[in-house]
């Protein structure tokens, strides 16, 4: 490349730091939906096979539409507030020790890049000039990867999987209730398995995966937990 010509871009090479944070989220959103879509088909068709009665059908999956959403939100949001915690205690760590002992920071930074392959006098330049720029920055990116300014939000998370949760729910719930009572529990199947045939590849695609062994995976563990459900409504609304 001579002077003057700009530096190729990588379109298929994510450079944006944020990326893998974005990548993250989106397949949490997938897997959200994923739960959504079995949980529920499995507790509707569970009860539409005890009972033709739309009412029943109704309750139990609006109940586990509510249930499951809360949850879903709940568990993210304590979990990553305990994620945030963490990562708020590392950065006022770092800031103290930062203040306490810079020329110590200031070794263990150049140590860190000498340890990645720089030469001792590249090294001890880099750390002078990252740590002229923003020490803490710097410290935070080279010891524990992560940036004060990109620590994770707890309500964030909760609200991507109580909603992605609730999108997933949608389906099995119109599928079990809008078809004639004959059809509902065949129409539920034939509705969730395309529906996590789409979640699978999406998931793989997001995480570079084989496709068609991801999609056969979510496939056949969400049509067994359906037929297990059906199974033991069956055998309850027999024997009720």
């Amino acid at each position: 490349m001579t002077d003057g010509e700009a530096a190729p871009f990588h379109g298929d090479e994510p450079h944006d730091p944020r990326v893998h944070e974005r990548l993250n989220w989106l397949r949490a959103g997938v897997l959200g939906a994923n739960d959504g879509i079995i949980s529920v088909a499995a507790l509707v068709v569970g009860v539409a096979a005890a009972t033709s009665d739309s009412g029943p059908i109704l309750v139990a999956g609006v109940a586990s539409v509510v249930a499951g959403a809360i949850s879903m939100g709940l568990g993210e949001y304590v979990s990553v507030s305990s994620q945030r915690d963490t990562e708020h205690a590392l950065i006022a760590k770092e800031r103290w020790e930062l203040a306490a002992m810079p020329e110590q920071e200031l070794a263990e930074l150049a140590g860190i890049y000498r340890a990645k392959g720089l030469s001792p006098e590249t090294a001890e330049r880099v750390a002078r000039e990252l740590t002229a720029h923003d020490a803490l920055a710097a410290h935070l990116e080279a010891e524990l990867h992560i940036a004060e300014a990109d620590v994770v939000n707890p309500w964030h998370a909760a609200g991507a999987s109580a909603l992605s949760f609730l999108v997933g729910a949608v389906l099995p719930m119109l599928a079990i209730l809008l078809p004639p009572p004959e059809w509902r529990i065949a129409t539920t199947f034939a509705a969730v398995v395309v529906a996590l045939a789409v979640t699978g590849w999406l998931s793989a695609w997001i995480g570079g995966s084989p496709r068609g062994r991801a999609v056969l995976r979510v496939v056949v563990g969400g049509a067994l937990a359906l037929a297990v459900t059906w199974l033991i409504g069956w055998l309850i609304g027999g024997a009720v």
